[in-house]
């Protein structure tokens, strides 16, 4: 139902994945297998196929973190390392994405294969790799953690920077509460220096407020998130203005008790002020909700197949996909739109 419903079947749809982490893109047989290979014992909260809920609170946050951290566990080994990031590319190229920008924090995969140029290049060679063999785009974002020390984020800043090209941004992550954004500034300047997009997290768990810390002091080209942005009307026609893109993930948004329900993100008043918005899986191994389900979720909201295809067409705009990829992806929408629609169709939203 999300991939058809009652319109154009949003699978073929072409779209760009522009938030989406490394290990929480793992799909959970794979960590089902991974962790009986090793002896690892998963707590039910990763077995019974359930997505996360939890309240946008400091023990909240440390449940998700807690359940994030016992699956990154399994990735212990360059093999597991390639197995993940190929089954994200795949899984995505099935559902319609031609441009997938992952994000990878390598200092937790460091430590087993010999640290973090070897656990970055393992990265990008296997990106690489399946993207040739699955036909999408993609690119790496290397991400530091609000909860590690700001030195270290200007240590991964010089490392994406060597990287440049294949590594197409910087980002950080983690718990919005922890830290001092205006320390990562240097980080951001580092990476900014060498061309990579600027692409931190903020305006999901805080409010307008570390919404604007983070425009004055990352000057990001997107927010991963930014939801809370509209809650202050002269702060997103700030973000409109300056043409920052929202990576808007509702999945994860009801999950992280950020609204209740998926279907109350304020996708429509975010669009309808001008933004442009990515719509992002975040986690799905944690939130049992991929890219297309994001999609359907918008449906659900109303957006009909023109406006649908729009965020997709948003999407590729906002991403680093090289030009010639992303007139050919913006040439898939418009070709989708196109289309003539299912003959059973409701014309629901529209």
């Amino acid at each position: 139902m999300t991939a058809s419903g009652t319109g154009r079947d949003l699978a073929q749809l072409p779209k760009a994945h522009l938030h989406l982490h490394f290990t929480g893109s793992m799909r959970p047989a794979t960590l089902w297998e991974l962790a009986a290979e090793r002896g690892i014992r998963l707590p039910r909260s990763l077995t019974d196929d359930i997505a996360l809920q939890v309240e946008p609170t400091h023990r909240g946050w440390f449940r998700f973190q807690r359940q994030y951290d016992t699956a990154r566990a399994v990735v212990d080994s360059e093999q597991a390392m390639r197995r993940i990031l190929r089954e994200a590319v795949e899984d995505d190229a099935a559902e319609g994405s031609g441009r997938l920008e992952l994000q990878v924090d390598p200092t937790s995969y460091a430590p087993f294969v010999g640290g973090l140029t070897p656990a970055l290049e393992i990265v990008l060679d296997e990106a690489a790799s399946a993207g040739r063999e699955f036909g999408v785009s993609v690119g790496i974002v290397v991400a530091a953690s609000r909860t590690r020390h700001p030195m270290d984020a200007r240590t991964l800043a010089r490392l994406a920077a060597r990287h440049a090209g294949a590594v197409i941004g910087f980002g950080l992550s983690n718990d919005e509460r922890r830290g001092l954004t205006e320390e990562f500034a240097p980080a951001f300047r580092i990476a900014r220096d060498a061309g990579l997009a600027s692409v931190p997290h903020g305006g999901e768990l805080l409010g307008p407020d570390h919404v604007r810390e983070v425009v004055d002091h990352l000057a990001p080209d997107r927010l991963g998130h930014g939801v809370r942005a509209a809650e202050d009307p002269a702060l997103l026609e700030r973000i409109v203005e300056a043409g920052i893109g929202l990576e808007v993930c509702p999945a994860s948004n009801a999950s992280l008790g950020v609204v209740g329900t998926a279907e109350q993100v304020p996708l429509r008043p975010l669009v309808e002020a001008g933004a442009q918005v990515a719509l992002g899986a975040d986690d799905p191994l944690l939130f049992s909700s991929r890219l297309l389900d994001q999609y359907g979720t918008a449906r659900r909201m109303g957006f009909d197949d023109a406006e649908l295809a729009e965020l997709a067409a948003s999407s590729i705009r906002i991403s680093s996909a090289p030009d010639e990829i992303a007139e050919r992806l913006l040439a898939g929408v418009r070709a989708w739109l196109a289309a003539p629609p299912p003959a059973n169709e409701g014309h629901v939203g529209s």
